[in-house]
């Protein structure tokens, strides 16, 4: 018999900034720089099309950057009502940051987030590249209720080891498009340029992926991005694998990280 389990479908839209955060001297590269845009001007509507599509509500994480630059496209996000999170600000890897630049990352994002969108989001995950302890307590001082950051487990936790303080909903590569498609050649992305990977693979890497998480009834956290996951044919990678959920709709629950948040914070009290 197969167990209930929660499942969320979240998303990475860092446009531009996945570059010039990963990247130095990006900003007079606009080749590369293009490739974000793209996931701006074209992805996130296929994106958020088939999620209405499929009645699913998910988390978006937004660089404050980003929502700075393109405020149209995180009133997409809200009109459907979808979840608003923090992606750091410029979306550098927080391992490089000194304690200044961290505090400016979290402040500075923070504010644009209550500024542009009008909304203080309770959500934080780190940008790409390694994530510190100081990030982890940094999110907590700005108020942060929960990380999805890490992948040391496959159920949701508390990083005190008590039922308190900031929440991590762990995630997965394997349910990560842009490890498979991700590419450029200058800069070299990735280094000994191997890649794009085939779809259908990757999409039966998603669907069994789920089926086992259902199985064991676990906490499946995907990851997609406009960029990558938003092109005409990768689209229906996404559209497959709600497909293959839709017989399973009522043994899952689709939730956005603050609903689970809220959820866990609820079993907490009683």
């Amino acid at each position: 018999m197969k167990n209930k389990m929660n499942a969320l479908f979240t998303v990475n839209l860092d446009g531009e900034c996945f570059w010039s955060g990963m990247f130095e001297g990006t900003e007079k590269r606009p080749k590369t720089l293009s490739m974000g845009d793209y996931g701006i001007k074209r992805g996130l509507d296929r994106v958020l099309k088939t999620f209405r599509d499929h009645e699913v509500k998910g988390t978006f994480f937004v660089p404050g950057l980003i929502a700075e630059r393109h405020p149209e496209a995180v009133e997409k996000i809200r009109k459907d009502g979808h979840e608003l999170a923090f992606h750091g600000y410029t979306h550098r890897p927080m391992h490089l940051l000194t304690t200044e630049e961290m505090e400016e990352e979290f402040a500075r994002g923070t504010a644009v987030f209550e500024q542009v969108c009008g909304c203080r989001p309770i959500g934080f995950r780190a940008p790409e590249g390694e994530v510190t302890e100081e990030a982890f307590q940094m999110a907590e001082k700005y108020g942060y209720r929960y990380s999805s950051s890490l992948y040391d487990n496959d159920m949701p936790y508390w990083h005190s080891g008590e039922k308190k303080g900031l929440l991590e909903i762990p995630m997965n590569w394997n349910i990560h498009d842009f490890p498979y498609f991700a590419f450029n050649y200058g800069p070299a992305f990735p280094i000994g340029q191997s890649r794009v990977s085939s779809y259908q693979r990757v999409t039966e890497n998603y669907v069994e992926e789920f089926d086992a998480y259902l199985h064991y009834g676990l906490t499946y956290v995907a990851q997609f991005t406009p960029q990558s996951i938003g092109s005409p044919g990768k689209i229906q990678i996404l559209e497959k694998i709600l497909e293959h959920m839709e017989a399973e709709r009522e043994n899952i629950r689709i939730l956005t990280g603050e609903e689970l948040y809220q959820e866990m914070s609820e079993e907490t009290n009683e």
